[in-house]
């Protein structure tokens, strides 16, 4: 076998200038299908291969190596890595160490490459030295292109923290519900005891009717409040059914209609009619809608402008809500859906990260731009119905 020790070709190779010259093609021929099967089994590899000498030149590298660092397919042989992927040379270069003894007996770590796009990259690098021969040590490079890994398991944390707080909150709001209805008792009691006490026509009994009519109409208010957040919050899974957005986003402006008029908030909509049909929960979409505009109007002034437009392409169905109110700082903007933080008197930091919550249980994203002092555009990413009936007949 290619390697072992003392190999049917190490013994040949050992005499080789005894070989006359049939032999001699016949060795060459051979060694030559010998590089063709490990060049094609090395270039068959998803990870990249790099081979470097201490110096960092490049010695080999395989399909999958050039095409991660963005290399061409012409000869690397002899170049230096450093010039070719500056991006690797802070991860690599202390690892080699001097006169080609590395410090470390193997490395690895991840990295990010910003060229030819951006990717995160797990290294692992071992020195070895060629057996029975002299020279310097060469080094061993394995690379992985671990974005998408990354990105998933970052995306998983991302949902089992929001989860874990949803529920949190969701059951806080549930022990909330507890000294309401106590509250409501009690006022029910005392409404029953002024009204035995209206024929002393005390002055004080009306006041007093005045106050627990008040106190039972804010308990009212806070129930409502916390069965609302309890709805939005709770996970649930969608309830997928076709639906056109366009439909789902008018009804969320007749509803919002009045509000909006009377901040002075103008609407502009534009949304084809054809617009491709989406697999959706209609209630969860709603709730996106309204926390996306009630964001927009809460960042304008008296006289601002929502616009909302659409439009899809073979794969997706966009909604882009667009206002020109104060923007977000960009310290903010890297904050925007991380539970409790807010930057609106009041808000309970929670509306954006149930809208994530929601999109990603579509299959969907949000993002959002902004700009401190010019406006803020929301755009909505829906997969479209059909899509993976397409892909199906592509296939």
């Amino acid at each position: 076998m290619p390697g072992k020790k003392n190999s049917s070709l190490d013994r040949v190779l050992g005499r080789v200038e005894a070989l006359d010259s049939v032999n001699l093609t016949n060795l060459v021929q051979r060694l030559a299908r010998e590089r063709g099967l490990f060049e094609e089994i090395f270039n068959t590899l998803q990870e990249g291969v790099l081979v470097l000498g201490a110096d960092a030149r490049i010695e080999y590298a395989n399909g999958a190596a050039q095409r991660l660092i963005g290399l061409g397919d012409e000869d690397l042989s002899g170049q230096t890595l450093w010039r070719l992927a500056p991006g690797l040379r802070p991860s690599l270069e202390p690892a080699l160490g001097r006169n080609g003894v590395s410090a470390l007996p193997v490395v690895a770590r991840e990295f990010e490459l910003t060229y030819p796009e951006p990717r995160t990259v797990r290294l692992y690098m071992v020195p070895f030295r060629m057996e029975n021969r002299g020279g310097p040590r060469r080094f061993a490079v394995i690379l992985s292109d671990i974005t998408l890994e990354k990105r998933t398991t970052e995306a998983r944390i991302e949902n089992e923290r929001t989860s874990s707080i949803l529920l949190l909150a969701a059951g806080v709001a549930h022990e909330l519900g507890n000294p309401l209805n106590s509250l409501t008792i009690h006022l029910q009691l005392m409404e029953r005891r002024l009204k035995k006490a209206r024929t002393a026509k005390d002055k004080d009994v009306a006041a007093l009717e005045d106050s627990v009519a008040i106190c039972r109409a804010e308990v009212r208010r806070l129930d409502g409040i916390i069965t609302n957040f309890l709805e939005a919050v709770r996970p649930r899974v969608p309830d997928l059914v076709e639906t056109q957005l366009a439909q789902v986003l008018n009804e969320v402006l007749r509803f919002q209609q009045g509000e909006l008029a009377d901040r002075g908030i103008e609407v502009e909509v534009e949304t084809p009619a054809d617009l491709p049909l989406v697999m959706a929960d209609r209630n969860q979409v709603k709730q996106v809608f309204f926390n996306i505009m009630k964001n927009a109007a809460d960042a304008m002034q008296p006289g601002g402008r929502l616009r909302v437009r659409s439009h899809a392409d073979d794969d997706n169905v966009y909604l882009l809500f667009g206002d020109n109110g104060a923007g977000i700082k960009q310290e903010d903007l890297i904050r925007l859906f991380q539970p409790y933080h807010t930057t609106k008197a009041g808000g309970h930091g929670l509306g954006l990260m149930i809208v994530q919550r929601i999109m990603r249980d579509h299959g969907g994203q949000i993002g959002i731009e902004s700009k401190e002092g010019v406006g803020t555009l929301v755009t909505l990413q829906f997969p479209r119905r059909d899509r993976r009936v397409r892909m199906l007949e592509q296939g």
